[in-house]
């Protein structure tokens, strides 16, 4: 087996004002983008669904050591939740969730997120696809076997957060392509 490729950051990362926030409202803008795009790229790449922010803040991807500069958890919170919004809101198109509803209340800092480098209804649509072109409409699998399934593991979707994998499932049931039967944890799926 291989060594994984090692992630290739963009030229921003080694421009040290990307690591402090902008003061004019269109370069700010610009910041968040490429923090947002970043962001994405490397939770792709590591294969990660959820974003710890307590846990990456002294990784690479928010420590360049060269520059001996770091976006501090403050500011990893501000483009999180920057991410967390959409378009028509002023933010980063829906890019990432927090985990806990009541973070952020009361004081409760908010410090893990899903990262939707694909929202779930892009996975949705992944998967629908990968169903019609491997022949398994009328086939029941487990949630188990999709996501870590021998026939799955060409897939992007192998390996999948099992929560970020319900949650695709039940965009695919409201689009009334599958259903989801069983217990929690033990759930099959028929495919329409």
């Amino acid at each position: 087996m291989s060594a994984p490729t090692p992630f290739q950051f963009p030229p921003t990362y080694n421009f040290p004002p990307f690591f402090t926030p902008q003061p004019n409202s269109n370069t700010r803008l610009s910041q968040l983008e490429k923090w947002s795009s970043l962001i994405q790229a490397w939770c792709r790449h590591h294969h990660q669904y959820r974003l710890s922010l307590i846990d990456a803040i002294d990784s690479p991807l928010f420590h360049n050591t060269t520059l001996r500069k770091r976006l501090d958890l403050a500011g990893a919170r501000d483009v999180v939740e920057w991410m967390t919004k959409s378009e028509e809101e002023g933010g980063g198109g829906r890019r990432a969730e927090w985990l806990d509803a009541s973070a952020g209340v009361n004081g409760a800092p908010k410090s893990i997120a899903y990262i939707w480098w694909r929202r779930p209804e892009e996975w949705a649509d992944v998967i629908a696809d990968w169903v019609e072109n491997t022949g398994q409409r009328g086939a029941v699998l487990t949630v188990y076997e999709l996501v870590q399934g021998e026939a799955t593991v060409s897939q992007d979707f192998h390996g999948m957060d099992t929560d970020v994998m319900m949650k695709t499932l039940n965009i695919l049931v409201k689009r009334g392509k599958i259903q989801i039967f069983g217990n929690e944890g033990e759930e099959g799926v028929k495919f329409f």
